[in-house]
């Protein structure tokens, strides 16, 4: 491809006419073709903004697996005519864009690379002009509002928006549980200037009390102003929408949000390693182990993505720990379908 194509008006404007084909096209095979393009979880979050609309729990959607919240963005797809219905689509399409968008900008910021306008545009077309982002966005999947969260906030942290980062980070964990591993990475990334104190400056000490205020030294320096505020904004707002949607929906909230996916077997359209074990406890449940995999799963899941990720890589280069983090949640998830391979696409 040309090198004089990649201008941010040229790429953009291909980037939306790829999503209004793709659209118009889902149109046309939902109408005429027994094999419809609109994705079903789609058909999901709207019988749910449906439900809600009536004044009822999206949770009388039978496998409706999420925050309210995303039933109430869906809400004008209750409405009557094929756009309204259609709504969701267009705004996770817009959303593909956006994230475009942010990671075409923190490229060309010092802190991203500083990066041509041109070089840049072209690592962002891997997102923008990709077919399968796309696709996975008209036909339904909400992964699009979750991309554009994701990558606002990596924007936000590099430039110390930190406010704006905690409030992104505990609205993203909110709407999907696993943008919490990022949370670590960030913590760790945001790590004070050091201070050294001049030799002739310190005062003289004891080997046991120098090493007792080395400690609290360190402890106080990683508690650093930064952290402390990323830490409580994006708890106060995790926390606050978690207590909202309780006081609403009660249980079926926290049961179909959060703890189903501790025990949750799909060994459906399932690219995961464990697919066979979990096809096999759900077949016959009664022969398998009592240990139970599917809650096991998470433990080297967590334990390479939220842990030992974050402490080797994260204060060389933030973006690149990310996508780290993402390969190793995505190789290890327990569910792993093409919406979820989709979570690395962004930050890579």
């Amino acid at each position: 491809m040309s090198s004089s194509y990649f201008t941010p008006t040229r790429v953009f404007s291909s980037a939306i006419a790829l999503r209004v084909i793709f659209l118009l096209y889902g149109l046309l095979q939902d109408a005429y073709s027994p094999f419809k393009y609109t994705d079903i979880d789609y058909m999901v979050f709207t019988d749910a903004a449906r439900y809600v609309s009536q004044g009822l729990s999206p949770y009388e959607r039978e496998t409706y697996r999420y925050t309210p919240l995303l039933a109430w963005i869906l809400l004008p797809t209750s409405w009557p005519g094929t756009f309204w219905f259609s709504f969701g689509k267009l705004l996770f399409a817009i959303s593909d864009v956006v994230a475009g968008w942010f990671t075409f900008v923190i490229l060309r910021a010092p802190e991203g690379g500083a990066m041509t306008t041109g070089r840049a545009l072209k690592y962002a077309c891997i997102w923008l002009l990709n077919p399968m982002v796309a696709t996975i966005s008209t036909r339904g999947s909400s992964e699009g509002l979750l991309a554009v969260l994701v990558v606002a906030l990596l924007w936000a942290v590099i430039r110390r928006r930190i406010v704006l980062a905690g409030m992104l980070l505990g609205l993203s964990v909110h709407l999907k549980i696993y943008p919490f591993i990022y949370g670590a990475s960030i913590v760790w990334y945001l790590e004070s200037p050091a201070e050294s104190t001049p030799a002739q400056n310190r005062s003289p000490a004891t080997p046991e009390s120098t090493n007792q205020l080395l400690s609290i030294k360190t402890i106080l320096k990683f508690f650093n102003r930064s952290r402390i505020i990323l830490i409580i904004s994006s708890l106060l707002t995790f926390i606050s929408l978690n207590l909202l949607m309780y006081a609403i929906y009660s249980m079926p909230f926290l049961e179909h949000t959060f703890l189903y996916h501790l025990t949750r077997i799909d060994h459906r359209h399932n690219f995961s390693p464990y697919n066979t074990l979990l096809h096999l406890s759900s077949a016959a449940p009664d022969k398998v182990s009592s240990l139970k995999l599917e809650s096991l799963a998470f433990v080297p899941q967590l334990l390479i993505s939220a842990i030992l990720v974050p402490i080797a890589l994260s204060k060389k280069d933030l973006a690149g720990t990310m996508l780290a983090q993402t390969f190793a949640f995505v190789a290890f998830n327990k569910v792993c379908t093409s919406q979820v391979c989709l979570f690395s696409f962004l930050i890579l």
